[in-house]
């Protein structure tokens, strides 16, 4: 006799590997795993096969995946705001940062994994401090997360040890769902030094790494002046882009860079984040047409919430989509299914996690969320991906499941507590907003 299965999901439109839709079909999950897809009804009943979701009049898509967020930051949501980027760093965020404790960082880690599940975003690449917290809620909200606890250069080389050390104690942890990256906060605030050390660590343990780099066009310029080389160029020198590395941001990538990252290739990936550089007028974005046509990998992010004021990786799609149509002034680029690409596949593989999720076929993870298109803003459809693109909402995805466990159905949270997670943490709030001592985790000067 067949074993039951964990979950039946019929009656969906799916978008399947190549972008293409498939209508009513049923998807049976085994051990995590999506073990078929076929066409049509589940073959016998409902209490035959295993528990079931009724998907009629749904899309299934691969789950959202966040490619670089410091979620905890959650808590700083509105804190510093239309403040140029010097300003937000050194006069609110890192004072703040010093307040941080262990239960702030679990605080702002559900109530961000909160978000990210309503939002259909089933993965999420962090890079924060107490890490240990955030793995923590990682493992108890179902979510699947790429984990690197951030150091800098200032902290001496207790901080890039203890980087080192979070890597290896949570690398597969969460059942699978977590993997570690080594993770040095930018080239401004880690030395030479400690990025060689750190791609050196990097080799020895089989760990990639996680940093930003090349943020800005002021931080290119500031790192030309006074050094002679691009973020990008220090990257190469320190062996960083020997490393599977994934570079945050990237909007300060220059033409000379794309020769570097290109001989990178297959090692280096970049994450986009939108609406943060629109906020902080930036002057330039991500390069995603340069860095797709010399095969670079680019994944959509939010950033943190802080600077974002969002998690949600719906809105990152659309953003990316019409900033690259404005900023190459060319209507054909970024098309809807290209959107779609850079929000699963592409992403899927910035984290290097492509052969696991970021499709939906067998044999891949069941990270799957189902988006109901049944709301007056999203009819009539006549392009179903450009209605997913430009006109659905974070707020039209009705389920969310990771490796088979569903943790929102029907819009309903199964593993988070919102209102107990937002009390504890509005009563956080003073002594973590704070400023008047004066003290900062770091100095922003690139």
């Amino acid at each position: 006799m067949t074993p039951t299965a964990d979950l039946v999901i019929s009656g969906c439109t799916i978008l399947e590997p190549g972008l293409t839709f498939r209508d009513d079909v049923t998807v049976v999950v085994r051990d995590g795993l999506i073990e078929t897809i076929t066409d049509g009804p589940p073959d016998g009943t409902p209490r035959d096969t295993g528990p079931h979701l009724d998907a009629r009049g749904q899309i299934a898509l691969p789950g959202l995946i966040n490619c670089h967020t410091h979620a905890p930051m959650v808590a700083l949501r509105g804190l510093a705001e239309d403040l140029p980027t010097e300003e937000w760093f050194n006069g609110v965020v890192w004072p703040v940062e010093s307040n941080l404790t262990a239960r702030d960082v679990t605080l702002g880690a559900r109530l961000a994994c909160a978000e990210m599940i309503r939002a259909g975003v089933t993965c999420f690449a962090d890079h924060y401090f107490a890490m240990d917290a955030v793995a923590a809620v990682v493992e108890e909200t179902g979510m699947r997360a790429h984990l690197g606890q951030a150091y800098f250069s200032s902290q001496g080389p207790r901080g890039r040890e203890e980087s080192l050390e979070f890597a290896l104690r949570h690398r597969d942890g969460a059942g699978g769902r977590i993997t570690t990256a080594l993770a040095p906060h930018a080239p401004y605030t880690v030395t030479d030094a400690d990025l060689a050390a750190t791609a050196a660590l990097a080799h020895d343990h089989g760990l990639p790494v996680h940093l930003h780099a090349a943020e800005n066009r002021d931080q290119t310029e500031a790192s030309l002046a006074r050094h002679g080389a691009t973020p990008v160029d220090v990257l190469e020198r320190t062996g960083i882009l020997d490393t599977d590395v994934l570079v945050a941001h990237g909007t300060g990538i220059l033409d000379r860079d794309l020769p570097v990252l290109a001989r990178a290739r297959g090692h280096v990936s970049v994450a986009t984040a939108p609406r943060g550089y629109l906020k902080f007028a930036w002057p330039t974005t991500t390069p995603v047409r340069a860095l797709r046509e010399i095969g670079i990998p680019v994944g959509l992010a939010t950033d943190g919430a802080a600077s974002n004021n969002s998690l949600d990786v719906w809105d990152s799609m659309a953003l990316t989509a019409l900033v690259q149509k404005s900023t190459t002034g060319d209507p054909r680029w970024l098309t809807a299914r290209q959107a779609l690409d850079h929000a699963g596949p592409q992403s899927a593989a910035a984290l290097g996690l492509g052969d696991r999720v970021g499709t939906l076929a067998p044999g891949m993870r069941a990270d799957l969320i189902l988006v109901d298109l049944t709301g007056p803003h999203t009819q009539p459809v006549h392009d179903l991906a450009a209605t997913l693109v430009h006109s659905a909402r974070s707020s039209d995805v009705r389920t969310t499941i990771v490796d088979g466990r569903v943790l929102m159905r029907d819009r309903e949270l199964l593993t988070v507590d919102v209102p107990a997670v937002v009390g504890e943490l509005t009563s956080r709030l003073p002594a973590l907003t704070d400023r008047g001592h004066g003290r900062r985790v770091q100095e922003y000067n690139t």
